[in-house]
């Protein structure tokens, strides 16, 4: 019997996976060490063999890092997890470590500029190719299909627009045709959604977001079934891109709250998209909890909440959306998001302004479209900074 099934959510994020050293400390241990010390050399060499468990070298085994990975697992319901440097070298392990030369990918269009960039320009100089699917219908993404497709990867909901994705539908697709559906969860966390239990294989996240909550440290992970997982610590083991054992320990840190934050993220946001939603100045809000969005019914069935990203298209252009991101004095003028404090930021020229033109324009990534990261100030004081943005246009 897996020893997690009998905790609630919150109880795993602050309890899940600790061992306490001999000296009985209350709080997770830091280990800021580089290697370990072996009893002999052949102990030694059954470590590194893998005939026995333990730890050799903090690259790839390392006690803080092993129980961030454990209490991640058990909040996503995976069986196992390995922890990443960031987001972005937790995806580029996950396709270096699954495919290889001649493999293809059926990826949504809407994703993160930077994936985007990964799958477009990067990949392709291993052999392995990318078709990006426009929309959330199921039907783009099976004709996208190709005989050699091995992965398909979404994120749900989607960086800046929040579409939403129906993660059964494509898991059953991808394993028709002897595929992984990969999820990166990144704005929902565990704590909203839990896309293992919809039949996704692979959850990536990025760390730096939500999981740390406070904008203080870079990680990311790979949570899954053992066999892939394990195929992805092969290659994090041989490449590189570790964790450190002090960004692992205050993710720790972050996963304890999660859950607060996250419905109070939540909170916030649908309260400020209600608000904004009939405003004069404003064409189209973005924001999965109101019943205007497109995938709404959907995000309901998938999400216990909205989220905390709200992105609106104001009238007029770039100019017009670089007014009320300028004129905004509270919200900070940042491209990173999950944090406490709301920040603001416009995507064309941000995370998607190395994307070319016409493929963010393919994902709906206006020059008018700002996004907002709702925090945790007061929703009153968020609004009041927002309006005096809004008041520009």
């Amino acid at each position: 019997m897996n020893e997690n099934a009998q905790y609630q959510f919150d109880t795993l994020a602050i309890r899940a996976g600790q061992e306490r050293s001999q000296f009985g400390e209350h709080s997770e241990a830091l280990y800021l060490t580089s290697s370990f010390v072996f009893p002999s050399a052949a102990q030694a060499a059954a470590l590194f063999a893998g005939e026995v468990e333990g730890f050799t070298y903090s690259r790839f085994t390392n006690p803080t890092v092993t129980l961030f990975q454990d209490r991640l697992a058990a909040l996503e319901g995976a069986e196992s997890c390995i922890a990443t440097a960031s987001g972005m070298s937790a995806i580029l392990a996950t396709a270096l470590a699954l495919l290889q030369s001649g493999d293809h990918i059926v990826s949504a269009r809407g994703i993160f500029g930077a994936s985007q960039a990964l799958f477009g320009t990067i990949l392709p100089k291993f052999g392995i190719h990318t078709t990006f699917v426009v929309g959330c219908d199921p039907a783009g993404f099976k004709a996208a299909i190709q005989p050699n497709t091995k992965l398909v990867f979404i994120e749900t909901p989607s960086n800046p627009l929040t579409e939403v994705h129906d993660i059964a539908a494509l898991a059953e697709l991808a394993h028709g045709v002897g595929a992984l559906l990969v999820v990166d969860n990144c704005f929902c966390t565990p704590a909203l959604q839990r896309p293992i239990e919809f039949g996704a294989d692979l959850i990536i996240h990025s760390a730096t977001k939500h999981l740390d909550g406070q904008g203080r440290v870079m990680g990311g992970a790979v949570c899954g079934a053992k066999a892939p997982v394990e195929e992805v610590f092969k290659f994090m083991r041989t490449a590189g891109p570790s964790l450190s054992p002090f960004n692992a320990w205050v993710l720790l840190k972050g996963l304890e709250t999660l859950n607060l934050r996250m419905q109070a993220h939540s909170v916030n946001a649908l309260e400020l998209a209600r608000r904004r939603e009939k405003h004069p100045a404003i064409e189209r809000v973005f924001y999965p909890g109101l019943p205007s969005h497109p995938q709404h019914a959907l995000a309901q069935r998938q999400q216990s909440a909205g989220g905390a990203i709200v992105s609106f298209e104001v009238r007029g252009g770039r100019d017009a959306a670089w007014r009320v991101v300028d004129n905004c004095q509270l919200l900070s003028i940042t491209s990173n998001l999950g944090d406490v404090k709301t920040t603001i930021t416009h995507p064309a020229t941000t995370t998607h302004g190395r994307v070319a033109p016409e493929a963010r324009t393919e994902a709906g990534i206006t020059e008018n479209l700002v996004r907002i990261a709702v925090g945790l100030e007061a929703i009153d004081d968020i609004e009041a900074d927002l309006l005096r943005g809004l008041a520009t246009c």
